[in-house]
């Protein structure tokens, strides 16, 4: 017997970002049954009262994180078995914690084998014809949400999740890109409304995710929605019946980029003032779910804060029986601060990647070959290595 969904959810949302098969400290795959055994007490210890899930839905390519999806209802075999899965909720649900799904709706893979993509041998049967049904940038296929089988498709897919396994809601990944038929791309919004009415808004794609957000929040009321959306689209987070789009949570992407700028300077040239305006820049009555640093910010090609701030001493210079130096010093001490800050001022939620929250010392790199890109480039891979692709919790122990 399972744990229902929760009748309650938490007032300021402490969200643990996590992924199922990078959470173990060995270099490989890790499982639902050891996530549920091994991390899901860590997080409860740490204070957290959500955890958002990432790569359930099964998808093609492990090293997409799994944003490139293929079976919109499965559970990812790689991690063990439905069943499973669902015990991993229910444990979660035992200790109080919401568990999120982070839910691919934007777009889907562009696999013809394996994926919805020709799946009746044509290439608008759930997207759109020609360059408007792909993505160039993500290599995928991007849904007609004007089409009612869309329609149908996505919102069963919404309640089959939070009826059949129990998730307590979603955290909706790429709403930028659905929301206007430029997708966000090399697109600055300055707040002006034209750039979110007007002839580039998907109406289509706003509709559905109103559609959406009436349809899980009229099935149960106390799930939770968070929407990933960079451009400030107004009434984001205003209900469906005062005519909103009917997010809960707005994810507050510019605040890790705000740091990562920042990181930059030199310290004598940090602006408090710019700082706080970034953290306290959110529309009138609109939650957001802060962060300093998700998986973006870990992934190979970023750095974590943590190594901008010590990567030259980190490896030599951080054993408790050796001596510490002032990049050291300073690192720890800064690590904490912007933690903090944002947490204090960000919005009503606060979200961190797992091991994120120690500084932890490795990147993030899937195993993977070379890949060549749509246009051309070749990208050297890492000779299939789990190496990167793991959370170093031992560490905490040394």
């Amino acid at each position: 017997m399972y744990f229902n969904i929760v009748n309650q959810s938490p007032k300021s949302l402490r969200i643990y970002e996590s992924h199922i098969g990078m959470s173990s400290p060995e270099p490989k795959i890790n499982t639902y049954v050891s996530f549920r055994d091994d991390v899901l007490p860590r997080i409860k210890r740490l204070g957290y009262n959500a955890v958002q899930i990432m790569a359930i839905q099964e998808h093609s390519y492990y090293a997409s994180f799994g944003y490139h999806v293929t079976n919109f209802f499965a559970p990812s075999s790689r991690f063990g078995t439905p069943d499973e899965l669902k015990s991993l909720i229910d444990k979660a649900h035992e200790l109080g914690l919401l568990v999120l799904m982070d839910i691919v709706h934007s777009h889907a893979s562009n696999n013809t084998l394996d994926g919805l993509n020709h799946f009746d041998g044509t290439d608008t049967h759930y997207f759109h014809a020609g360059s408007r049904g792909y993505h160039w940038m993500w290599d995928s296929r991007l849904f007609n949400y004007g089409s009612w089988e869309v329609l149908r498709f996505l919102l069963s897919n919404a309640r089959w999740w939070l009826e059949e396994y129990k998730f307590d809601g979603f955290r909706f990944d790429g709403v930028t890109s659905m929301m206007y038929t430029h997708r966000g791309l090399q697109v600055s919004f300055s707040g002006n409304y034209n750039e979110y009415f007007g002839l580039a808004t998907d109406v289509d794609a706003i509709v559905y995710l109103m559609l959406v957000n009436d349809l899980i929040h009229g099935l149960y009321p106390e799930a939770v929605t968070v929407g990933e959306d960079v451009s400030g689209m107004p009434t984001f987070c205003i209900p469906v019946q005062d005519g909103g789009i009917g997010f809960d949570y707005r994810l507050h992407m510019a605040v890790p980029d705000k740091w990562i700028e920042i990181l930059q300077l030199r310290d004598e040239d940090w602006k408090m003032g710019d700082i706080v305006y970034t953290l306290t820049n959110r529309r009138w009555l609109e939650k957001c779910v802060s962060y300093a640093e998700s998986h973006d910010q870990a992934l190979v090609g970023d750095k974590t804060i943590a190594f901008w701030l010590m990567d030259k001493d980190m490896y030599d210079f951080m054993a408790l029986d050796g001596p510490s130096t002032p990049r050291i010093d300073r690192g720890i001490a800064l690590h904490k601060m912007i933690r903090l800050i944002t947490m204090g001022l960000g919005g009503e939620g606060y979200l961190n990647f797992m091991g994120n929250e120690f500084g932890h010392p490795e990147w993030i790199d899937f195993p993977r070959g070379d890949q060549r890109l749509p246009n051309g480039k070749m990208i050297p891979g890492n000779n299939y290595s789990y190496d990167k692709c793991r959370r170093r919790f031992d560490l905490k122990f040394l």
